[in-house]
């Protein structure tokens, strides 16, 4: 199985290239996640690959609705050639709000996984964004495991202990959100700005309140309490915190996206209190 290693990192692929890969590899983080829905061609990744040497790369998601199963396995297949047990592909069913066409996702997110059992992508070779019971079972059963974003650490236990029920050592990797800022009234603002589109959308909202968060806390932006548990900060005491309070409910990996005008900075200042090495 492929080796994420405990903490990877999270950035929108719009925003990736090859000099933030090679310091994110250079740093000793494990994984490198794609996210913001890169194309089913995988050329993002590919990119990323070629420009290290050892870190795994995986998506985080490609949209089922926005590119052919086919076409993914096809990339999937190309990338496994060239860079062999260093790529995962993430696949998901995107937002009801933002997708005209998502009508029965679980059975659609089944038959996308259809074609990649013909198309010979294996079962370790993908695995799936899951939030709900259904797809986190899914996941377990199908692929190599889940990838739940935006959640908090009792959504984390919850959903160690679906995976364990259908396929016990399914892999588990949440994504967890920092601000790592000198000044803490600054720092929630940055994470505020940020969470705002998420907040609109029911599937992420829906699985926090089922997981303790009020519905009040929503209200304004988002309630302080809020905002520290998804998006830790301001120190690296209270991302490291955060982190490993996911951790400690039964993740496998954590995948660190770090918010604000230097990511970089702050993904080498979390590096040191990780106590990660290349």
């Amino acid at each position: 199985m492929t080796d994420f290693g405990t903490y990877g990192v999270w950035r929108g692929a719009a925003e990736l290239d090859a000099r933030f890969a090679t310091t994110v590899e250079r740093l000793g983080y494990g994984a490198l996640w794609i996210g913001g829905s890169p194309s089913g061609d995988l050329r993002i990744a590919e990119e990323l690959l070629d420009a290290t040497e050892r870190i795994v790369v995986a998506t985080g998601i490609v949209n089922i609705w926005k590119d052919d199963a086919a076409e993914v396995a096809r990339s999937v297949r190309r990338i496994e050639e060239r860079h062999p047990g260093r790529f995962v592909v993430g696949i998901g069913s995107g937002h009801r709000e933002a997708t005209a066409e998502r009508v029965r996702p679980l059975a659609s997110l089944a038959a996308y996984l259809d074609v990649f059992d013909a198309e010979g992508v294996g079962r370790d070779q993908r695995l799936l964004a899951a939030l709900g019971d259904r797809t986190l079972a899914l996941a377990a059963e199908r692929s190599l495991g889940a990838h739940p974003y935006l959640t908090v650490p009792a959504h984390t236990a919850r959903a160690r202990r679906i995976l364990d029920e259908t396929r016990p050592g399914a892999l588990l990797a949440p994504e967890q959100k920092v601000v790592i800022h000198a000044d803490q009234e600054e720092a929630r603002p940055i994470a505020r700005r940020y969470l705002k589109r998420y907040f609109g959308l029911e599937n992420y909202v829906g699985a926090l309140i089922r997981h303790g968060v009020a519905e009040s806390a929503f209200a304004d932006g988002g309630s302080d309490e809020l905002i520290d548990l998804v998006a830790s900060n301001p120190t690296v005491a209270a991302a490291v915190a955060g982190l490993r309070a996911h951790l400690d409910a039964g993740a496998d990996h954590v995948s660190i996206q770090a918010l604000g005008d230097d990511p970089l900075a702050s993904l080498e200042q979390l590096a040191e209190g990780l106590g990660l090495s290349a």
